[in-house]
Parts: C-alpha cells; sequence; structure tokens
C-alpha cells in the first residue's frame, strides 16, 4: 500500500476532510470534524509508515493479540487508538481498510443525532 490509496480510500468516505491541525507531516482524516484517521507522512517516506485509528477498546486487544503490527496508540488514547504498521508481513492492506472502515463507523456512530442527519444529507 502506499499513501495515494491510503488517502484515496479515506477521503472518499462520506463528510471526510483532511487536515495538518499538529504539524505539516501529520495527515489526520476527519468526518464531520471528528477524528479517525492520522499518519506521519514522513514514515512513509523512511519505509516505517503506519496509521493511527481509532478501535472499538475489546476489539483494540483482540488485534493487537492477533497481529504483530497492530500496537496501542502511539500518542493517542491506547484504550481507544492502535497504531498500525502497514506493509509488515501480517498486516495485509485489506486489514487496513477494512480497520479505517471500523474507525470511521466508530466515530459516525458517536455524533450527534442532529450531525448524523447532516452527514446523511451530504
Amino acid at each position: 500500500m502506499n499513501i495515494a490509496q491510503l488517502r484515496d480510500f479515506c477521503i472518499n468516505k462520506k463528510g471526510v476532510t483532511e487536515h495538518f491541525p499538529f504539524d505539516n507531516t501529520t495527515l489526520v482524516f476527519k468526518v464531520m470534524d471528528k477524528m479517525f484517521a492520522l499518519t506521519n507522512l514522513s514514515k512513509w517516506e523512511q519505509g516505517e509508515a503506519s496509521i493511527n485509528l481509532k478501535c472499538n477498546p475489546e476489539k483494540a486487544l483482540e488485534l493487537r493479540e492477533i497481529y504483530e503490527g497492530v500496537k496501542p496508540g502511539f500518542h493517542m488514547n491506547k484504550k481507544h487508538w492502535n497504531t498500525l504498521a502497514i506493509n509488515t508481513s501480517d498486516v495485509s492492506d485489506d486489514l487496513v481498510f477494512q480497520l479505517v472502515g471500523h474507525s470511521y463507523n466508530l466515530v459516525v456512530s458517536g455524533l450527534a443525532k442532529k450531525v448524523k442527519i447532516e452527514l446523511a444529507n451530504l
């Protein structure tokens, strides 16, 4: 997987915008102004690509036990975020896409009713 594939997958989800709120290398994806994914572009250039994704706490623990490339979220709330090492032997592109979808859906499910209606009408 490359950063263009990841970006295209994220940005094509309904209501998603991209930002650089922390610095000019940390790309953040938000749905209706709520963060669901972030990645450091300089790490991609160094061949150490990873992405932080929101995750259901029970599922987060399960994934960490199954996959060596899934760790507690780096610089994030470790209960609710995982860091996935991209392009590693046990973290497939399909798994990354699946977990990006899980993160997006988790954030959408927590949106206020009014915001969910706004999202549905986009």
